[in-house]
């Protein structure tokens, strides 16, 4: 009986070796269909917000990186940042009703509710700074103290399209210095103060501000004691409803 011949390289081969390169293919073009599945589900204005960030890096403009806080141009971050700023308000999702809520639980985030109130009215949301947050007895010059809560209150306004109006209050007491004839004088300046680290400190649109001042004559309690005063000498920064401007 004649003997089969051995296979010149040893034999062996049982002619299904192609199944384990097939199989990788599989898995790796199944990881790449779940790839793109997950991809489909990112935030669209984020992904837009990276891909303009990337674009002004490239293009040399303010941004220093497309994940990092803008600190030029005062725009929120995208993701993660240099800001320790919580719980920013989107500004597309904010409503007549909701928009006070939103605002007091980002105020309540940043620890900012022992330096201001939060009073809804129909002319919009304010923010009721004291303003020993803001200046000494008797002057307009923001303090260095001042900075770190009107930063976090930027990163706020920032974050909104509604126009802004800064509106500076006294206590009934008469003041007559070099700087301040009268509290007219002072509740002006500290308002424009305030606006001015807005728009030149922190890049904000002017178009977006106003200032005013009302010296001693809208006081929200009788100056009828220390207390009563410290409490009429205030900084409002009154974020517009503009939807009822509009009507």
């Amino acid at each position: 009986m004649a003997r089969r011949k051995k296979s010149d390289d040893g034999g062996g081969l049982r002619g299904d070796e192609w199944l384990g390169t097939y199989s990788d293919c599989v898995t790796l073009l199944l990881t790449f269909f779940i790839l793109l599945y997950s991809m489909s589900s990112v935030d669209v204005q984020k992904l837009k917000s990276i891909s303009d960030a990337f674009v002004s890096v490239m293009t040399g403009e303010s941004a220093d990186s497309f994940v990092e806080y803008n600190m030029y141009n005062g725009k929120v971050p995208v993701i993660g940042g240099e800001s320790d700023v919580e719980g920013v308000v989107d500004a597309e999702s904010l409503g007549k009703e909701s928009m006070y809520q939103d605002i007091k639980n980002y105020v309540e985030k940043n620890n900012l509710s022992g330096a201001m109130d939060i009073i809804q009215d129909e002319r919009g949301i304010i923010l009721e700074l004291k303003d020993s947050v803001l200046f000494k007895s008797g002057q307009a010059d923001l303090i260095p103290e001042s900075k770190e809560v009107l930063d976090k209150v930027n990163t706020l306004i920032s974050a909104l399209p509604n126009s802004v109006i800064v509106e500076g209050h006294t206590d009934n007491v008469p003041i007559h210095n070099y700087k301040y004839a009268s509290n007219w004088e002072l509740s002006t300046q500290r308002a424009v103060n305030v606006v001015k680290y807005f728009v030149e400190t922190k890049n904000n649109d002017p178009m977006k501000f106003s200032a005013a001042g009302y010296g001693e004559y809208r006081p929200i309690v009788y100056n009828n004691s220390e207390e009563n005063r410290a409490k009429n000498r205030r900084v409002n920064i009154l974020i517009v409803n503009e939807k009822e401007n509009e009507e």
